[in-house]
């Protein structure tokens, strides 16, 4: 009898079986979530990031995250030179540059 019993208690689902597969649902769930709202989102950006500071080429306008304007007289592989509104020359790493200035967006 107790062995009839014992089979029947081991053989019936578990109630925390349930639970614990939404769980895991649920945290996968969370992980697409996070990686389609933050993570990917992110990575294009850096990725145009690296892009226009590898494109910068001699006579672009640049700003640095400085907040210094000017425009590449000289562009080596880590460096930039670059002349400022006042005619001075300064030098400033690629990785500093925050965005290159387009030609319509000139400013005033």
């Amino acid at each position: 009898m107790h062995e009839a019993l014992l089979a029947v208690v081991v053989a019936a689902p578990r109630e925390g079986a349930n639970g614990t597969y939404v769980f895991f649902l649920n945290m996968i769930a969370i992980v697409f979530i996070f990686y389609f709202l933050l993570i990917r989102p992110q990575r294009k950006e850096q990725k145009r990031q690296q892009e226009m500071i590898q494109n910068i080429r001699t006579g672009d306008e640049v700003v640095t995250s400085g907040g210094i304007v000017g425009e590449v007289i000289r562009a080596d592989p880590d460096r930039l030179i670059i002349r400022t509104a006042g005619e001075s020359k300064i030098a400033v790493e690629r990785i500093r540059v925050s965005r290159k200035i387009e030609v319509g967006e000139k400013q005033r």
